[in-house]
């Protein structure tokens, strides 16, 4: 079962993809664990990565392939895995399916987790974060017990810079422009799956289970 999770900035892909990869017994992998532990295990590629990302730099998509290619032929990926978060943009999407066909492998579900821009904005501009001991709540899902105070630490809880409205709106701008067009490729190759991220997590998660069967 080899699953791509795809949807814009807290739409709650990765919290699905957690969930999924616990019911299956599967690895959820993110190009941000792949470059973080290459990068500490100081191999070529993680090398490679980390003169691009200290410049400020967008790591090139045959590096980045490369060190997802060699994460998926762990034997831990042997009954699948979850991509999240790669690929971003049509071409990572066609390398991966090239990469992949070169094995004789194919992505069987593209699971996008649909949710409107005002849904998306209205719960991110909602979080709320202890910059002390790191926990966080949101003013309507999961709200701490004094408003503004950490239930942990006492701390006062601040809006962290990427979940304010306008750093919201340009993520979403960016995803629109490079990353949405991903929902039609995948459905070019028939295996595209949307469901309505806007309901209760758990339901959300059930819809997936009911497609992955």
């Amino acid at each position: 079962m080899k699953i791509v999770m795809l949807g814009a900035p807290g739409a709650g892909k990765g919290t699905q993809a957690d969930k999924i990869a616990e019911k299956y017994a599967v690895p959820h992998i993110s190009t941000g664990d792949i470059f973080r532990s290459n990068i500490k295990a100081g191999t070529e590629l993680g090398r490679k990565a980390k003169e691009f990302m200290d410049q400020g730099l967008l790591v090139p998509d045959e590096i980045t392939i490369g060190m997802l290619l060699d994460r998926i032929s762990q034997p831990d990926c042997e009954k699948g895995y979850i991509l999240d978060g790669f690929p971003r943009t049509i071409p990572q999407a066609e390398s991966l399916t090239k990469a992949l066909s070169e094995r004789n492998e194919a992505i069987d579900y593209a699971i996008n987790v649909d949710v409107p821009d005002e849904a998306i904005i209205g719960r991110m501009s909602g979080r709320r974060a202890c910059v002390k001991c790191g926990a966080t709540y949101h003013i309507v899902y999961a709200a701490p017990k004094a408003e503004g105070i950490c239930d942990n630490c006492g701390e006062k809880l601040i809006i962290r810079d990427d979940d304010k409205p306008e750093t919201v709106q340009k993520r979403l701008q960016v995803y629109h422009e490079q990353t949405q067009p991903l929902i039609d490729y995948y459905d070019g190759q028939k295996i595209l799956k949307t469901v309505d991220g806007t309901k209760a997590l758990d339901e959300v998660f059930g819809a997936i289970i009911d497609i992955l069967g």
